[in-house]
């Protein structure tokens, strides 16, 4: 029986589909666009592009239009799309054995543990498989830990976080946000979660100082909240803090780590060690899911069989793919070229900045960079956006005014200018 397909276009969608300040999109285009629409759920307003392949720095729509990324899948391809020896151990492995689950051994989890933990100078890891599972895994061995290492009495474990945090979408995730689109008509929420304000060390002492507390988690820089770099100082006075109350410090370096801030992490900029580091995107390269907590001994071991698990988390593929994909970001340097490039594109942006006086500030770290906008130009980042696309390079807005750019680490100053040349092209339509 066929399905009567009645396609409606909310408000959001009809940019896509012509009229000012749109992208014209081919009947091939469009008719892939109206599919998904019809039949995916409508969680995303995705820019009206519509990709095919991927080869290093640049993408390419189903049209044969050649694009830069300027998103890396939110810092996921950092190494570059369809890296050439990272593929190769995805197929190398995938014809051997994909999964066994934590059922049984397999040859492939004791050499990525031990890499991992070398890798990131860590005792333990946890394999998981995205970010959030991640972070809520760091914050459940958190609590653990609490209530056996610290003495918290039952059920009033306490975790800091925030304001503008963003780990993902899941109920913990927005019991933990201040963004009326994460936490709207989802109650009710996990409870012990409480926020502070970001970069600001006096409130954080404060909450500290609470003996329930028993682990504070952030982002070193935050992505979706608009690329925000704290103080200098402000990761090492968190160390300095969560060590004198006794609270584990648990890094989201989900976006941040792998290279993306020109360092292997952000909290490297400041010479500490969180108690336990999230990880993921980037971690496999872009080609399969793979996430990890890494932590230190005394609060990674409070976990025992039966307390924790995944069917997919440290299967035989992931772990060959994020070996692969870590040696290559290291070998290869992307992450010194991260931050040469990434002071380069800062410094130029800045004499961009210089030329439109709509772009008020331009900010942050190797190659996670964004733009913000001035106030008369609010609800104006998805039209630059969709300028910047036309002329070949692909950014997403995050909130109506920053635009976040962060292209593979692999990207070089020459092609860093081919794309200014594009950017001035597109900023100059909105002066």
């Amino acid at each position: 029986m066929m399905r009567r397909c009645i396609f409606r276009v909310s408000p959001k969608w009809k940019r896509c589909f012509g009229g000012s300040g749109t992208l014209p999109l081919s009947p091939k285009a469009q008719a892939m666009v109206h599919l998904e629409y019809e039949w995916s759920t409508h969680n995303y307003h995705p820019l009206p592009v519509v990709l095919e392949r991927g080869k290093g720095v640049h993408v390419w729509d189903v049209d044969g239009k050649q694009y830069y990324d300027f998103l890396s899948a939110y810092s996921a391809v950092n190494q570059g799309h369809c890296h050439e020896t990272i593929l190769a151990a995805m197929v190398e492995q995938a014809q051997k054995l994909t999964l066994c689950s934590r059922a049984f051994h397999s040859n492939k989890l004791g050499e990525f543990s031990k890499f991992i933990c070398d890798y990131f100078n860590m005792d333990r890891v946890l394999p998981m498989n995205t970010g959030i599972e991640a972070c809520e895994s760091a914050i459940k061995i958190a609590r653990r830990w609490g209530y056996e290492k610290k003495n918290i009495p039952a059920n009033q474990a306490k975790v800091i976080f925030v304001e503008g945090n963003f780990w993902g979408r899941s109920i913990a995730a927005c019991s933990s946000s201040d963004d009326p689109d994460m936490y709207t008509n989802f109650g009710p929420f996990t409870p012990g979660f409480e926020l502070i304000p970001y970069n600001d060390l006096p409130a954080l002492e404060q909450a500290l100082q609470d003996e329930n507390v028993c682990a504070f988690m952030c982002e070193p820089i935050q992505g979706e909240a608009g690329v925000n770099v704290p103080d200098d100082g402000y990761l090492r006075g968190v160390r300095e803090l969560t060590e004198k109350y006794n609270v584990l410090w648990i890094a989201d370096e989900v976006q941040t780590g792998c290279g993306r801030t020109g360092k292997t992490l952000c909290v490297d900029w400041e010479n500490v060690k969180p108690d336990m580091v999230t990880l993921g995107k980037a971690i496999s390269g872009g080609l399969y899911p793979v996430s990890a907590v890494v932590g230190v001994e005394k609060c990674m071991d409070v976990l025992t069989p039966g307390t924790h698990g995944s069917t997919y988390g440290g299967n035989p593929l992931g772990t060959s793919i994020a070996i692969s994909a870590l040696t290559v970001l290291r070998d290869e340097g992307m992450i010194e070229n991260a931050q040469t490039v990434g002071v380069y594109l800062r410094e130029n942006l800045k004499t961009l900045q210089s030329k439109y006086s709509y772009i008020t500030t331009v900010r942050g770290k190797g190659l996670l960079n964004a733009i913000i906008i001035d106030e008369q130009h609010h609800n104006s980042a998805w039209t630059i956006c969709l300028e910047l696309a036309k002329n070949g390079l692909l950014a997403k807005p995050t909130h109506d005014h920053i635009i976040r750019l962060a292209p593979p680490l692999t990207i070089s100053k020459p092609q860093i200018d081919d794309c200014l040349e594009r950017m001035d092209r597109a900023f100059a339509t909105m002066q």
